[in-house]
């Protein structure tokens, strides 16, 4: 297993097929807020999921599209990329196991953003699909004050 330092970012050049290109797009919806490429990432079915410290477990396409349409549609500015991280891949099933560093910035706070996340692809007629995913803030501190910021707890 190799650790890949490189982040993504989302800015990449081009997405290409494969698993790296399913990830560079999952970060090109989500940095550039971009829904119908989201939606796109995703597996529209019920028995995906995906478990956050701000959203809890959400399962299905339709709760989960509505976590990013109302943070997209909010005055929140969020900007991840996925670095040091590792690909394993079986057959039509990929995860990628790493971190997140990026920004959380709204009504003048400023949070940088450390993050462990996962994400789970399977291969559904050619092309790479979002199935799951989990992030966790590791520091109880930061995780509290990005739960303030966000959720007003």
């Amino acid at each position: 297993m190799e650790t890949i330092s490189a982040p993504i970012t989302g800015r990449e050049e081009k997405i290409e097929h494969g698993e790296h290109g399913a990830l560079v797009q999952f970060y090109r919806a989500f940095n550039g807020a971009d829904m119908p490429l989201m939606r796109r990432n995703w597996l529209d079915a019920e028995d995906i999921a995906m478990d956050n410290p701000l959203g809890g477990i959400r399962r299905g396409w339709g709760e989960i599209g509505k976590v990013y349409e109302k943070l997209f549609g909010s005055s929140a500015k969020v900007y991840v990329e996925f670095h040091d991280y590792s690909l394993h891949v079986a057959q039509d099933i990929f995860y990628a196991v790493g971190r997140e560093r990026g920004l959380f910035e709204q009504a003048g706070e400023k949070i940088d953003l450390a993050i462990r996340t996962s994400r789970i692809f399977r291969r559904v007629e050619g092309a790479w699909r979002q199935v799951h995913h989990h992030g966790s803030i590791e520091d109880p501190e930061l995780l509290a004050r990005y739960r303030r910021a966000v959720l007003g707890i």
